[in-house]
């Protein structure tokens, strides 16, 4: 069985930083993109970041470009992003998200992945 366990979520003044994690576990990701989405209440999913199985290749939405950094550690199939210079509009449920084995170029739609974590609170006062 799948599991992704987020991590890390809480509150934070505007500036300041956090730091997710999510520890995937029940197959394996080594072909697969690991992600980050987000929903705010009363919006859609959004995407935010993912990253390619070797590390180097990221992906990120406009909104967090410069601010956010997503990583994995594919031995411990764990996958990382890291906060920054956050901002009340980040204010959000952010889910891990893990696709099968993808050979796409665009891995920003929810609909590229079947495994979802159940999301941790991230909340930003202004």
């Amino acid at each position: 069985q799948v599991q992704l366990v987020e991590s890390g979520g809480g509150s934070v003044q505007a500036g300041g930083s956090l730091r997710l994690s999510c520890a995937a576990s029940g197959r394996s990701f080594s072909r697969s993109v690991m992600g980050w989405f987000r929903q705010a209440s009363g919006k859609e999913r959004e995407f935010v970041a993912a990253v390619r199985w070797s590390g180097f290749v990221t992906y990120y939405g406009d909104s967090v470009k410069g601010r956010f950094t997503i990583s994995r550690d594919n031995a411990e199939n764990t996958v990382y992003l890291q906060m920054n210079s956050l901002k009340s509009e980040d204010t959000a449920v952010y889910y891990c998200a893990a696709t099968a084995n993808y050979y796409g170029s665009s891995p920003y739609h929810t609909s590229e992945y079947p495994y979802w974590g159940q999301g941790t609170q991230v909340t930003v006062s202004s």
